[in-house]
């Protein structure tokens, strides 16, 4: 029997905040494919367990449930952990797979993955709740690998591009017939030997498919409407719609059930979330069930060139890079003509609107703008949460309601120390 794979969280999924207050981090998407779903593609017919914060165990069940969660199975003879921050490749599963040896495999001084066998694995039981730690304390062989772990959202940004080109060639490999969909009249296509169009997907009369510079990952039932422009290295996820006239630029990903239009540049767009209308969107992360209203644009780069600096968790990061755009968590809204400045980090549950500049770091459950921000109540939230779900056909759970309610106490110093008026 294959050695189960098991991928597990430590504590540095808060510097992947606000996106990761509502999901483990391996369900982010970094190119086509989930970071779970590449450890999945380059260890297949292993038996994957999911390791999560307590909070999130019901969420996860639900959504993965074919995966074991916060289990380690007995009788077990090995087992190889992987940290969910892991950018999986080729390199990492060969390492792993071919090392008979107790061995733990870092990446610049962080812990990439561990492989243990019986005795430390009993052990590894009583410590899920501190798993890391216990990882470091263990006398086992200790290797460097060349492997990407990502620290912030900007990380998976910066790396979209590499890795859809990776994961498009993972999927692609073995199909003869790239284009399953309907391509009308009058659609230019560029390189068509580097693009994949699903089952049920309409590519609409003048749209432009331009993979000279990066493959072009087309999901199942997709509609890209008249006079939109797509330029590779870009996947579209199962069911999504790109509007008329959009302009899809290179490095960007966007997933299942989206509506897109405007100018997207370089950026990662979570499932069931909509940007409709004109407006830039560029070095962005948005989680699921964002919103952006018409004419909201972010800016990516400061007029003076340099590094920006972006709040995580409240406190300010050099990001090391000149282009770092919006990160908004799930369930966040923006009214028509909002401008979000560079870097600006928007948390879970907010409703932005206004003239100027809202500020750069706007805690989960915040209402308004630049003039003034209070808390968005909770049970007020829910509510639209569940009619917009709704919407899709999507059920609001009590695991659901579980998260909302956990991130809002997680974030409500956040909250405290701006002294917010009271909620709406």
């Amino acid at each position: 029997m294959s050695t189960p794979i098991f991928i597990f969280e430590d504590k540095k999924v808060q510097n992947l905040h606000p996106l990761t207050y509502t999901r483990p981090v391996y369900d982010l998407r970094c190119g086509i494919l989930t970071l779970k779903e590449k450890i999945e593609k380059y260890f297949p017919g292993r038996n994957i367990i999911l390791h999560t914060r307590d909070y999130l165990i019901d969420s996860v069940k639900q959504n993965f449930p074919d995966n074991e969660v916060n289990r380690i199975p007995d009788n077990v003879e090995e087992m190889i952990f992987i940290n969910g921050r892991t950018i999986a490749d080729s390199g990492l599963s060969n390492n792993l797979v071919f090392d008979e040896t107790e061995t733990a495999y870092y990446s610049g001084g962080e812990l990439v993955a561990i492989k243990l066998n019986s005795s430390n694995l009993e052990n590894a039981k009583n410590h899920l709740t501190d798993l890391e730690e216990f990882f470091n304390s263990l006398n086992v062989t200790k290797k460097e690998l060349d492997v990407n772990v990502v620290e912030y959202p900007w990380h998976l940004v910066h790396a979209n591009g590499s890795e859809i080109v990776k994961d498009y060639n993972l999927l692609t490999s073995n199909i003869d017939n790239k284009i399953q969909g309907k391509i009308y009249d009058g659609v230019n296509i560029v390189e068509k030997d580097n693009i994949y169009i699903g089952e049920g997907s309409k590519i609409k009369p003048g749209v432009v498919l331009d993979a000279e510079g990066g493959p072009i990952f087309i999901g199942k039932n997709v509609t890209v409407f008249p006079n939109s422009v797509i330029e590779g290295p870009c996947y579209i996820g199962d069911g999504s719609k790109i509007k008329v006239g959009a302009k899809i630029y290179e490095n960007t990903s966007i997933g299942p059930v989206c509506k897109v239009g405007g100018e997207v540049e370089e950026s990662i767009i979570h499932s069931y979330s909509n940007k409709q209308h004109d407006g830039f969107l560029g070095h962005a992360y948005l989680g699921s069930w964002v919103n952006l209203g018409a004419d909201t644009n972010n800016s990516d780069l400061k007029n003076n060139y340099g590094n920006v600096k972006v709040f995580i968790n409240d406190k300010p990061v050099d990001s090391g890079s000149m282009f770092v755009g919006l990160t908004m968590g799930d369930h966040s809204k923006s009214g028509i003509n909002t401008m979000f400045n560079t870097g600006t980090v928007v948390g879970v549950g907010c409703n932005v609107y206004g003239a100027d500049f809202p500020p750069k770091y706007i805690p989960s459950f915040s209402w308004g703008g630049s003039e003034s921000m209070t808390t968005y109540k909770l049970d007020k939230c829910m509510e639209v949460a569940k009619r917009v779900m709704a919407r899709r056909d999507v059920e609001f759970t009590e695991a659901d309601e579980k998260i909302f309610k956990t991130v809002f106490e997680l974030t409500k110093d956040e909250r405290a120390i701006r002294k917010f008026p009271e909620e709406v």
